[in-house]
C-alpha cells in the first residue's frame, strides 16, 4: 500500500519542493556509479552519511545534515521523492517558500537526532530524506487531516486504487513506523523507524504555531480539513481492449 497522489494540488508552483527533489536526484546521480564498488561506496557513506556512534562521541556532526540528501538505491530514492511530491506542495503553499525550506531542513536534522537517540553507539551509516519528508507528512496531517489521498493497494495479483482521508493513510504509516521501531534493532541496520516517527512528530510540533495562527480548530471548520483549494477529481480511463464473450 502506498500513496500515488492527493486530490488537492497547491495554489501556486511549489518551487522549493521541486528544488529539493532535484537536489536529491542530482546528489544520488553523482555517486550512483559507486554502487558497483563496495569499498568505494562504504568510504563515501562513512564520509557523508549519519553515523550515530560518531555523533555521540563528538567526532562528526555533519552527517545530521548531509545524510538527508543521500539514498541507498533507486527504489529508496523513488519512494521518498513520491512522498515529497504528494505532500510537499500544500505545505509549501501554506508556509511560503522560505518558511517551508527552513521547516524541511529542521525536520531532517531533528529526525536524524531522533535516530541517534535510538541507537547512540551504532556504527551503521544511515541515509535518506525519509525523516525530513516524515516531518512534511506530520505537518500535512495537522493541517489537512481530511484531504483525500489515492492509495494503490497491491496484493499478489490484485491492484486497486482507493481514495481515503489523509488521517487514515498517515495514521497507518505512523503506526507501522512505531511497530517497526519497537521490534527492530537499529544497531544492525535496516529501516530507521525512529527517524521516521521522530520526524513525523517534529513536523507536527513545528507546524503547530502555524495551525494556531490560522485559527486552530476553526481552521479545520472553515476548510473541512482540506487544503483551501478546489479539489481535483480523477477518473481511471476505461480499457480500449474489447471484451470477448464466452461462447
Amino acid at each position: 500500500m502506498f500513496p500515488i497522489r492527493d486530490h488537492n494540488p497547491s495554489g501556486r508552483t511549489p518551487y522549493v519542493t521541486y528544488l529539493l527533489m532535484a537536489v536529491n536526484i542530482g546528489v544520488f546521480l553523482s555517486y550512483v556509479g559507486l554502487f558497483g564498488e563496495d569499498r568505494a561506496l562504504n568510504i563515501f557513506f562513512f564520509e557523508w552519511a549519519l553515523i550515530p556512534g560518531r555523533v555521540t562521541s563528538g567526532q562528526d556532526y555533519s552527517g545530521l545534515f548531509t545524510s538527508m540528501f543521500l539514498h541507498g538505491g533507486w527504489l529508496h530514492l523513488a519512494g521518498n521523492m513520491l512522498f515529497l511530491y504528494i505532500f510537499g506542495d500544500n505545505i509549501e503553499d501554506e508556509m511560503g517558500h522560505i518558511g517551508y525550506l527552513i521547516f524541511y531542513l529542521a525536520c531532517g536534522v531533528l529526525s536524524a537526532g531522533a535516530h541517534v537517540i535510538s541507537a547512540p553507539y551504532s556504527p551503521v551509516p544511515t541515509v535518506g530524506a525519509s525523516g525530513a519528508i516524515a516531518g512534511v507528512m506530520g505537518g500535512y496531517l495537522l493541517l489537512y487531516p481530511k484531504a483525500k489521498v489515492d492509495i494503490l493497494i497491491i496484493f499478489i495479483v490484485f491492484f486497486r486504487i482507493f481514495p481515503i482521508p489523509a488521517w487514515i493513510m498517515l495514521g497507518l504509516w505512523l503506526g507501522m513506523q512505531l511497530i517497526g521501531g519497537i521490534g527492530a534493532d537499529p544497531t544492525i541496520g535496516g529501516v530507521a523507524y525512529w527517524a521516521h516517527a521522530g520526524g513525523f512528530f517534529v513536523g507536527i510540533l513545528l507546524t503547530l504555531p502555524l495551525w494556531l495562527r490560522l485559527g486552530g480548530p476553526a481552521f479545520w471548520s472553515s476548510t473541512q480539513g482540506h487544503p483551501p483549494h478546489a479539489e481535483a477529481h480523477y477518473t481511471i480511463a476505461t480499457s480500449r481492449i474489447p471484451k470477448v464473450k464466452r461462447k
